[in-house]
């Protein structure tokens, strides 16, 4: 997986000045009612940081088609795992940061469980982004633990 990852970015030249910014959404925690979160902010807001490389929806084994359907549509690679999706996000961007394949790691949640993931990215050399689903769904432990940190707004 990671080496078409590679080969996808390795083969876009055009965009070598701009950092390629990997995006994780952590699905459950982002996309609740109380936070009206839309697919394209999110999208827009990873843009806005430069080419964005990788950008991963993870949802668990809940997720309607029509979800899935939706953020397929926005550009969105769609992750389903029937274990934990903090695991596998943490893990799929620790092994893209491991790779030397990011320049920026933007994680969107409100789950204190990433900072470690931010922690690493941070200490090798990756500019990390934390991005909140709104005020009330901001966690300040990601937003300290990130160089830069976006709230959306509904």
């Amino acid at each position: 997986m990671f080496d078409s990852v590679r080969a996808r970015l390795d083969s876009d030249s055009e965009s070598d000045a701009e950092p390629t910014v990997g995006l994780f959404v952590d699905g459950p925690n982002v996309l609740r009612d109380e936070f009206d979160v839309d697919l394209d902010d999110v999208r827009e807001a990873a843009t806005a940081l430069g080419r964005t490389g990788v950008i991963r929806l993870y949802l668990d084994e809940h997720a309607t088609p029509g979800l899935i359907q939706a953020a397929e549509a926005r550009g969105f690679e769609v992750v389903i795992t029937s274990g934990d999706v903090d695991v596998k996000l943490a893990v799929d961007a620790t092994a893209l940061i491991a790779e030397g394949i990011l320049d920026t790691l933007a994680v969107a949640s409100r789950d204190t469980d990433f900072k470690p993931v931010l922690e690493y990215a941070g200490k090798n050399g990756i500019e990390t982004v934390a991005i909140a689903p709104g005020e009330h769904g901001r966690s300040d432990a990601l937003r300290n633990a990130a160089d830069e940190s976006i709230t959306l707004e509904s």
